[in-house]
């Protein structure tokens, strides 16, 4: 008898609770996204034009080409109808967007709140000492701009306002401040601004002893002044018809005498563009592309001269130039994968001459140097991680700085000048804020000068950052980099996971810190960074290995980081999300055109996806200097092996996952038709209910919003996208 009692006790214990788990499942159902029950709702349907388009004897057809517009058509008053046409397609997937979003709304607010809530309103960047002054940046509660100051002599100075951003910005949807360059006397503040984000600038001069800005103004630039020892002459760069930098040209302040081209990058491959060294005694012309760069040089006390050539540009040689006493140090790939340190009297600069100070090294990037009076400061990647080598000049023991953690990014920050034992250095993890720091290099000591604050009820200590490798299928090992919240995430393989990579140009992916990225991390979130061949965090055949032929290597890499993150059970199989941006949108395409059952959600933002459209078209912007990192398609090789990827050609009838698709009319980098195209197309074939809505920025491009804290309102609809999917709102879906 006592054991049918205790029989019916189990039973009613089971019962119990099998119904909370049923209620908790009812549960977790109505707070999974609304936006699969307003799938109903009209989405837009844009009519299909056949544009057909035939080389290497294959034909493609572009149903939704008629989609680009130029820049005049954008930018015209009263459009005509082809424009309005684009326009109101547009605006028409930003409004269907806002439907399926719309229970959403007051969601996105408090993220956008509690993201903005973390930073501090009336916050200062840490004083640099150049030329007498101490610089620095500050900022106001209530304004999203920034105010750029300077004293004279000591940091207890009366302060001078160089620039109110807040004031210049009035009026304008976007407002973005370039480059700021002074005077060597002091006098004269050369400034640039984007009120398109276009990234193409206008330069105009402010006399710093009276406060007026003079008449005198030049256009179509790169953003960048640089000064001659003069005090009025000044170099600057220009822009083609496809945005690409290629004539350097010289400006006498006043605007009296017209400017004069100085250089011509004919090469329609190659960029250029024009610094002053840090002895502050060449001005120098580089011209690069992604195998190859050349430099020249001029005596800055001499802006009227001619530049000489430093060494001429050879395939497959890149190499770089810093000047300190009677020598150029110069970091070259000649015979050096992964680059090493030479050393050149000024007067003797082509390669014969050169004499090798650090060795090539298989397992170090040498990615740059630091120079001072008494010390070398390498910056060398190992491992995937940035470590700061001080080398005395004097021959005694160099070392490495210990920063107490495994996997972190570090770099010199700004350090103008020369005769000091003291290096600024820039440092943060995915635990640890952004952090400014003095080293003494000859003490060996750390001085925290300022770590990010971050308002609210951050504490560090409750985040756990890891570092693992995925095997991946050739063998090869694939770092990641992981943060979560110790007491929302167990490892057990039920939390949602996001993982975000790039993935090219052989741009490396550090571990750092965002305030921003808590608002998933305190709902349970696991963030990863996959790091993909494609970039060079493990060397320059890193990069190599995920590029042009081995592309392919970029997106295998990132599903099998994926896998192998869910096989760990740091992730949930039905909670896998993914998010890139620009080059690693192109990375989201290929990944959902490849194994789209992986992902609950993808994020492909501003996404490079007509790889082979754009690539054949040189009058786009960034086309011609591409052409070694992706292939040029009229070479049939890769054409076919492009077109193997590209994601738009490669949208097929089946199910994808819940997708958002960002864009911005302006973008410069990758044009806006782009993504706008892919989305209709996916929506033509896809075979499944889940939702895919896109957001046009209709004012700004490829950076997004400008503001303070503007542009975290798209972070917030982002966040809202994914936090959604996953059911961690708190929002009830009602029947």
């Amino acid at each position: 008898m006592q054991y049918v009692k205790s029989l019916i006790y189990i039973l009613a214990l089971i019962s119990i609770f099998t119904n909370c788990q049923t209620e908790k499942r009812m549960t977790e159902e109505r707070t999974v996204s609304a936006m699969f029950s307003k799938m109903d709702l009209e989405a837009p349907s844009p009519k299909k034009e056949a544009h057909e388009m035939t080389i290497h004897d294959h034909t493609r057809t572009d149903d939704y080409y008629w989609m680009k517009l130029t820049d005049e058509q954008k930018q015209a008053e009263e459009p005509d109808a082809h424009t309005q046409e684009v326009l109101d397609y547009l605006n028409g997937e930003n409004t269907y967007r806002e439907g399926v979003m719309s229970h959403l709304k007051g969601f996105q607010d408090e993220l956008f709140e509690e993201i903005k809530g973390r930073i501090k309103k009336d916050d200062a960047s840490v004083p640099y000492k150049s030329n007498g002054y101490w610089y620095y940046t500050r900022y106001e509660k209530g304004k999203e701009y920034p105010f750029y100051c300077r004293k004279k002599g000591t940091q207890k100075a009366d302060e001078e306002v160089m620039m109110n951003v807040n004031e210049m910005a009035e009026g304008f949807d976007y407002y973005q401040l370039g480059g700021l360059s002074v005077s060597p006397d002091n006098k004269w503040l050369a400034y640039s601004v984007d009120t398109l984000s276009r990234r193409i600038y206008t330069i105009y001069f402010k006399n710093m002893e009276t406060g007026e800005i003079i008449e005198d103004k030049i256009e179509n630039t790169t953003g960048r002044a640089v000064w001659a020892n003069d005090n009025k002459t000044l170099f600057f760069t220009t822009k083609d018809e496809t945005l690409r930098a290629h004539k350097i040209w010289k400006h006498k302040l006043g605007g009296g005498t017209p400017d004069k081209e100085i250089y011509e990058e004919k090469d329609a491959t190659f960029g250029t563009f024009v610094y002053k060294t840090k002895s502050k005694k060449y001005l120098v012309i580089g011209s690069y592309q992604t195998l190859s760069s050349e430099y020249r040089i001029l005596e800055a006390d001499n802006p009227d001269g001619e530049f000489r050539m430093f060494q001429k540009r050879e395939r497959d040689h890149e190499y770089g130039i810093d000047h300190y006493k009677d020598n150029f140090y110069v970091t070259t790939n000649m015979d050096a994968k992964n680059f090493r340190l030479m050393v050149t009297p000024e007067t003797k600069t082509s390669k014969e001459n050169w004499k090798e100070l650090i060795p090539h090294r298989s397992d170090v990037l040498l990615e740059g140097i630091e120079i001072f009076k008494d010390y070398l400061v390498v910056s060398e990647r190992i491992k995937g991680i940035m470590n700061l080598r001080v080398r005395p000049w004097d021959g005694s023991d160099e070392h490495y700085i210990d920063f107490g953690e495994d996997a972190y990014v570090a770099a010199p920050s700004v350090n103008r000048d020369f005769d000091t034992e003291i290096m600024r250095v820039g440092y943060t993890s995915m635990t640890t804020p952004s952090s400014t720091f003095d080293y003494n290099m000859k003490e060996r000591k750390l001085d925290l000068l300022k770590e990010q604050i971050v308002l609210g009820d951050f504490d560090k200590t409750n985040y756990k950052s890891e570092r693992v490798f995925a095997t991946v299928r050739d063998g090869v090992e694939v770092p990641i980099s992981l943060v979560y919240r110790k007491d929302k995430v167990k490892k057990d393989g039920t939390a949602p996971l996001l993982l975000y990579a790039y993935g090219s140009y052989g741009s490396s992916m550090d571990p750092y810190f965002s305030s921003v990225r808590l608002s998933l991390l305190d709902r349970g979130f696991v963030y990863a960074i996959a790091h993909i061949r494609g970039g060079q965090e493990m060397g320059r055949h890193w990069y190599e290995d995920g590029k042009l032929l081995k592309k392919k290597n970029t997106f295998n890499d990132f599903i099998d980081c994926g896998e192998f993150l869910i096989k760990e059970k740091y992730g949930a199989k039905d909670q896998l999300y993914a998010m890139g941006g620009s080059a690693g949108g192109l990375l989201m395409g290929a990944i959902v055109n490849m194994r789209p059952e992986m992902w609950k959600g993808v994020i492909a933002a501003v996404p490079f996806v007509d790889v082979v459209t754009t690539m054949l078209d040189e009058t786009i912007p960034l086309t011609t200097g591409e052409f070694d990192e992706w292939g040029n398609p009229k070479n049939k090789e890769y054409y076919d092996y492009i077109l193997s990827y590209s994601p738009y050609d490669q949208v097929e009838k089946k199910d994808y996952p819940a997708m958002m698709v960002t864009t911005g009319l302006h973008d410069s980098q990758v044009q806006y038709w782009e993504p706008a195209k892919w989305v209709a197309k996916l929506r033509d074939m896809k075979t499944d209910k889940n939702p895919l809505v896109m957001y046009c920025n209709m004012e700004t491009g490829h950076s997004g919003a400008s503001g303070r804290f503007e542009r975290y309102k798209e972070t917030a609809m982002e966040y809202a996208f994914f936090l959604d999917l996953a059911g961690k709102t708190g929002i009830e879906v009602k029947d």
